[in-house]
């Protein structure tokens, strides 16, 4: 049985925790126009899991907050997304805050 998905905003950060994949991430996608609003920063600390569905919305939603003149980074991302990112090759497309920190 699959996990459950939350998320909270903080300023100008929103916070996802539990499991992003292809099961939980309906009612987030649901709601991601009324969420990202102001949204500078996805902190991805506190998934325990992500599967190729959770990167491809973290795209789309980077991608959405470029077209709207935003943009959005990723911060708290663990080791394990880390080599997800790299095995798709999306170090380029995804930014991360933690990269620039390192």
């Amino acid at each position: 049985m699959a996990e459950s998905l939350s998320w909270q905003a903080d300023g100008d950060t929103l916070l996802l925790r539990g499991e992003l994949d292809r099961d939980t991430l309906l009612s987030f996608w649901t709601q991601r126009d009324s969420l990202l609003p102001g949204i500078r920063f996805l902190d991805v600390s506190m998934l325990d899991r992500v599967d190729s569905a959770g990167v491809a919305m973290m795209l789309h939603l980077c991608a959405s907050q470029a077209k709207q003149g935003g943009a959005l980074a990723l911060t708290g991302v663990t080791e394990k997304l880390r080599t997800l990112i790299t095995l798709y090759k999306l170090q380029d497309i995804l930014p991360s805050v933690d990269d620039k920190l390192a």
